[in-house]
């Protein structure tokens, strides 16, 4: 079976050791934390270290920054890359395995106005090697991972596929760069996203969950047995992380979830 975390957001509770509690009694393994920029999340070290020390299991971080480290600015593509670095720092302080981010998120896009972006898809590149290189050396010093996660074309215009984040990660040549998956995002791009997976396979680290609608797993229209079966394929030993919007009711919807992953073959 595939280990199923849910994110923090999502689970009732006033506090970490609250939400881990439910967390536990719905079926999940773990929680996955969100992290926010201007070092929120180094600031939150005091209560971290508390919830573990209580037995939660918190093995994965998910940014939540305004800018990311491809920013167009170069004032905020390096606070960016302070601010990962320092999160990634935090990760390793808790015994998490890392931390999960996009390139670059609501910067532009080539399906919107003005289309063409301020710089080339050279340019780009350049940038994504260089910020992932400066990432991934200080994960490995830190001993934790760093999660690509590759975004819809309509939220990046960088990295959007599988592929695309398979390449970069091989040109930066360490083991402390993978990709970070995420069922929504390849459903829009990825045009068979099971045969997506077996390819990048040796590149692919951690996994988000939400159906097509951006909803809960079991609300949309994914083939959840083939997703979930490319993954028990390749031998994916990571977590699941439920990231998503809730209908319905929220708390029967967070149990549901769960229970729907089970059944779908995670």
């Amino acid at each position: 079976m595939l280990k199923i975390a849910c994110q923090e957001q999502l689970l009732p509770g006033g506090s970490l050791q609250e939400k881990w509690d439910f967390a536990q009694e719905a079926g999940y393994d773990a929680v996955e934390l969100r992290s926010q920029g201007e070092f929120r999340f180094r600031d939150r070290l005091p209560e971290l270290p508390c919830a573990r020390a209580d037995g939660g299991v918190m093995p994965t971080v998910c940014v939540e920054m305004p800018h990311f480290f491809a920013a167009f600015d170069d004032d905020l593509c390096h606070d960016a890359l302070e601010q990962m670095k320092s999160q990634l720092s935090v990760a390793a302080e808790i015994g998490a395995l890392g931390v999960r981010t996009p390139a670059s998120y609501g910067m532009f896009s080539r399906r919107l106005p003005p289309f063409e972006p301020p710089r080339s898809e050279e340019e780009d590149r350049e940038v994504l090697l260089s910020g992932l290189t400066e990432l991934g050396e200080h994960a490995r010093a830190e001993g934790v991972t760093l999660f690509l996660e590759p975004l819809n074309r309509y939220e990046d215009h960088m990295v959007n596929r599988l592929d695309q984040a398979a390449g970069l990660i091989a040109a930066v040549g360490l083991d402390s760069v993978r990709i970070g998956i995420d069922s929504y995002h390849m459903n829009i791009e990825e045009s068979d996203p099971a045969a997506a997976i077996l390819a990048a396979a040796p590149f692919i680290g951690h996994a988000q969950v939400s159906d097509s609608n951006r909803f809960q797993p079991g609300a949309g229209h994914l083939d959840w047995s083939a997703w979930l079966g490319a993954l028990h394929t390749i031998g994916f030993d990571g977590y699941l992380a439920a990231e998503c919007r809730l209908t319905g009711d929220p708390v029967e919807a967070v149990r549901s979830l769960f229970a729907f992953l089970r059944r779908s073959g995670a």
